[in-house]
């Protein structure tokens, strides 16, 4: 959710700066996630003063260039050259000086430099509004006001807007912070505890009154379930036209797109008081009847997004006599919003059932900034405020008229919550003693009404908009996070138990693993395990009917829960690469679920992610891209590091992998890895080759769990070395020499390894050429070289018969 700093300013003037009210925002539990600079034309017009042109002449060189002298403040005029076919002499002008940086219409910065055109200097620029930001036209050089004094900034003559916007992580239960003025009440009471009292200004609505009442809409509420409260207005002979500049500058910078006066308006007032309002053409409500009520399933109608969309009999909605004009609380219909014709308009402010319009929402795939706010829960009893609010500024911004009373269908006020508060359990709960008249501060401060005091604590009365504050728990959490948590002291005295556990422990083996991939260069991640249900179509290995569904999804894209780490991973990746960082290693522990005819399965796995070089380059060594061997290293060596040694290899069968491989253990499966297809790294935007590897931890920790720890004397004995270099077919893999070689002599060989590969000239085709070590030893005595001669012999025997190799 984005705040702007300057519209906050307007409910409390405060002298503090963005960042330190961010940090206050943030302990008051309304995390400040960033704070962008906002200027309602980018670069804020900065280098760019008020010139008085004193010459101008054609340039000797060039037909539609022109010469002038102008003077912009400084001890000396400046010589600029200039081809736009208005300038002339005597008029005041918008200068970009030396140094200046300007913008394009697509965002491209470029600086104004001296230059030489047509072989006359050049020392600055003479505007144009669009090459300002303050307009479209490009006809002739922007002329500004004589009486202005030169050397003025162009960016005071125009007041241009700067601000700063907090992005703020609104957490759901705080749906009283989803507004200007609810973050100016919390901060309200979080500047009285650093002593500042500060003034809460509200918009003034002692204004209001009905000019005529010449236009009546009756209204109608067929379900007050689902509309407990529904107010309306109407406004006549108003004229729909561009919103002024200050209006379009607060909705620019939350990022919305201004409309018109109208519709901006509703905008304004939403994200000012958070109550959502809705304006229809009065034109085209038939009957001059609204009814709010439900419509039987599968009746059509189209949003205003031109979508034809069928209902369902749960979803309220906004009708006329005749036929629907609005999803109630979602989104408008395309018939019956505010256009350029428009001249009246009925004016709609309400509350409505949260569940009802999160349902409604989900069922249809839309989410706008009105359902954002019913779905969590309003105020009900700022509905009427809202509607004054919203009718005066529609009345100021258009030249309307209040052409009816407000209707206010209301029929079961929602009251306000009773709650009891104890000292004791305050004290206990925060684990710290806080004055009974600091509490009774900050609860007066937050609006929570004190009836009755005692001594050993409060009757207090919660107003309706905090309902996420029903009980005395939600009560001392109000307390603490106004309080300060950094204020409770932590305990000199730290008492604890010991317990016994395996050192098999998940988390214990989670941190060796864990260390040693950091150690390697891997950052770990945490990724969602809510996922789109779209990405089993990019395996056939994963199936639809697996995917175990939410009930209530935040949206689409968190609609089920995940089949594989792959696709989250992948998401990080491509988010990193768009931001230039390509050479990633990356791994999470996670879990995987899904969902079988007779039981649902959680297995946790552990995932890594390999993109880029293996390391930053350095003047002693070049960068090498990671590979698929450099891969396999990493996997040995968890496997190692785990005492898993005695494994299969064999050819994957994931059809996520191009080439890729699975260890085994018997039939257990402990690691698949490879290199992911490119069909699937096209579908997140990833350019560059990325390896993954899933480990099968609850295999794994399985497997540890049965294994013996066997200790024995290091060999007193030297090792031996001896060298085969073999002449192979194409197909045939070291791991099938490594069996035969291990099968030939179980007890004397320890180790094989493969030191080089060769492929091409003077090699016959189809064939290549392995150098391949062997290390003997016997740990009981000195091997003597005809024991040596005669292992060597019999491997090359094996070799020859079963693989065809050859000495070179």
């Amino acid at each position: 959710m984005k705040i702007s700093y300057n519209w906050l300013k307007q409910f409390l003037k405060t002298n503090w700066s963005p960042e330190q009210t961010g940090e206050l925002l943030t302990d008051l539990g309304l995390e400040v996630e960033g704070i962008d600079a906002y200027q309602s034309v980018k670069g804020g017009l900065e280098g760019v003063v008020v010139g008085e042109v004193l010459t101008c002449i054609k340039h000797p060189n060039a037909d539609k260039l022109k010469l002038t002298s102008v003077n912009i403040g400084t001890e000396q005029p400046v010589q600029i050259v200039c081809g736009a076919p208005n300038v002339a002499v005597g008029q005041k002008v918008p200068v970009a000086t030396i140094g200046t940086t300007l913008y394009t219409e697509d965002d491209k910065a470029f600086i104004i430099k001296k230059g030489k055109i047509r072989g006359e200097d050049s020392y600055g620029m003479i505007c144009a509004e669009d090459e300002l930001g303050l307009g479209t036209s490009h006809e002739g050089i922007l002329v500004l006001d004589s009486n202005l004094k030169v050397g003025t900034l162009v960016s005071d003559v125009f007041k241009i807007e700067n601000d700063q916007v907090f992005e703020i992580g609104l957490t759901p239960n705080r749906a009283d912070a989803m507004s200007h003025f609810g973050v100016a009440r919390d901060l309200k009471a979080g500047l009285i505890q650093k002593n500042i009292n500060l003034e809460l200004i509200t918009p003034s609505v002692s204004a209001f009154h009905v000019d005529n009442r010449t236009l009546k809409i009756d209204v109608a509420v067929l379900n007050n379930d689902l509309a407990p409260r529904y107010c309306g207005v109407t406004l006549s002979g108003l004229q729909v036209k561009e919103s002024p500049a200050w209006l379009k500058n607060r909705l620019q910078a939350l990022g919305l797109n201004p409309i018109n006066n109208i519709v901006d308006a509703t905008n304004y007032v939403l994200h000012e008081l958070g109550q959502p309002l809705h304006a229809f053409d009065a034109s085209k409500i038939a009957g001059n009847k609204i009814e709010v009520k439900t419509l039987k399933t599968g009746t059509k109608f189209t949003t205003l997004d031109g979508v034809e969309r069928v209902l369902h009999q749960d979803d309220l909605m906004i009708c006329d006599a005749e036929k629907p004009l609005c999803i109630a609380g979602v989104f408008g219909g395309i018939n019956s919003g505010v256009t350029e014709q428009t001249t009246s308009i009925f004016l709609e402010s309400a509350y409505f059932n949260s569940v009802s319009i999160r349902k409604s929402a989900k069922r249809h795939g839309l989410n706008t900034d009105a359902s954002f706010r019913f779905e969590r829960g309003i105020d009900p009893n700022i509905t009427e405020y809202a509607l004054k609010r919203a009718a005066l500024l529609i009345k100021e911004l258009s030249g309307a008229d209040i052409t009816s009373e407000i209707i206010d269908i209301y029929p079961n006020k929602i009251q306000d919550f009773e709650v009891r508060l104890s000292f004791e359990n305050t004290k206990k709960l925060i684990g710290e003693t806080i004055p009974n008249e600091t509490i009774k501060e900050i609860l007066t401060s937050l609006e929570i009404k004190i009836n009755s005091v005692t001594e050993t604590g409060l009757g207090l009365t919660i107003p309706a908009y905090r309902n996420d504050v029903q009980r005395e728990a939600d009560v001392i959490e109000e307390i603490l996070r106004v309080y300060g948590y950094n204020n409770i002291q932590t305990t000199e005295k730290l008492t604890a138990s010991i317990s016994s556990m395996s050192r098999f422990e998940d988390f214990k083996i989670q941190n060796t693993v864990g260390n040693q991939l950091v150690s390697q260069g891997f950052y770990e991640i945490l990724s969602n395990s809510l996922t789109t249900p779209n990405y089993v179509t990019l395996s056939e290995q994963l199936k639809e009917h697996h995917n175990i569904t939410m009930l209530n999804p935040l949206s689409n894209d968190l609609a089920v829960l995940r089949q594989s780490l792959l696709f989250s991973g992948l998401e990080a990746v491509s988010f990193n690469s768009n931001r230039k960082r390509s050479d990633l290693k990356l791994f999470e522990f996670g879990k995987t679920y899904h969902g079988y005819h007779d039981k649902r399965e959680e297995v946790k796995q552990l995932a890594l992610f390999i993109t880029g070089n293996q390391s930053q380059d350095t003047w002693i060594d070049t960068q090498k891209k990671g590979d698929f061997f450099y891969l396999k290293g990493i996997v040995a060596g968890i496997l190692n590091k785990l005492g898993i040694n005695d494994y299969n290899e064999a050819t994957t069968q994931k059809d996520i992998f191009s080439e890729g491989l699975t260890v085994s253990l018997g039939k257990l499966t402990l690691v698949d890895f490879g290199l992911v297809k490119k069909q699937i790294l096209k579908h997140f935007d990833i350019s560059q080759d990325v390896l993954f590897a899933n480990f099968n931890w609850d295999a794994i920790l399985n497997i540890l769990n049965r294994n013996q720890i066997t200790f024995k004397t290091i060999a007193k004995y030297p090792e031996v070395k001896r060298d085969f270099a073999l002449l192979i077919d194409d197909n045939t893999t070291f791991d099938s020499i490594y069996k035969i070689a291990k099968q030939t002599e179980k007890q004397l060989i320890k180790t094989v390894n493969l030191f080089d590969v060769y492929q091409g000239k003077n090699l016959p085709k189809g064939k290549k050429s392995y150098a391949i070590s062997f290390t003997l030893q016997d740990e009981n005595k000195t091997l003597t070289d005809k024991q040596i001669d005669k292992i060597m012999t019999k491997l090359q025997h094996r070799f020859k018969t079963e693989l065809g190799a050859e000495l070179r």
